[in-house]
């Protein structure tokens, strides 16, 4: 148990430390918005394929990080800007509840379908590497701004 604590502790260090932004640094009027359920299977199936045809395993959904990606989602479009402020909060949320050893996540907005926005990932290096690395478990999120936006949030863990 005491190895198992350091291990989470070392863990939220290490998502801390690697996160774009640790903390949000100011309060926001975040109103939950509606979820584009067909977007997100899409772009589930999409990664899923992507995985597969790798040699990878298929990710299982997870509704403990569906909640924590449609939080982020509505705070990001709140914001008006993709971002990962709190990750580290997240990360150790969904550890504790899942047990899982190891949380990661990709965002993204400015794309009209989940085919861009998986293109959009699969051509950056980080954002390729969290689809195709070693995680077990996922949950997409996607939601329209006011203004049209589409915001993604997926969030990947083993």
């Amino acid at each position: 148990m005491k190895i198992r604590t350091h291990y989470v502790a070392l863990l939220v260090l290490v998502c801390a430390l690697t996160s774009c932004s640790k903390t949000a640094s100011e309060t926001l009027d975040i109103v939950e918005t509606e979820n584009l359920p067909e977007v997100e299977r899409e772009l589930l199936n999409t990664i899923n394929g992507h995985r597969v045809s790798l040699g990878k395993n298929s990710l299982e959904f997870d509704a403990v990080a569906y909640g924590f990606a449609n939080s982020h989602t509505d705070y990001m479009i709140a914001k008006g800007t993709i971002n990962h402020d709190d990750f580290s909060e997240r990360a150790s949320q969904i550890s504790m509840r899942t047990d899982a050893e190891f949380v990661a996540e990709n965002v993204a907005k400015d794309y009209t379908t989940a085919s861009d926005a998986f293109q959009g990932w699969l051509n950056s290096t980080k954002h390729k590497r969290t689809m195709e690395d070693n995680f077990t478990h996922t949950a997409v999120s996607v939601k329209k701004g006011a203004d049209g936006t589409l915001y993604f949030t997926q969030i990947f863990y083993r």
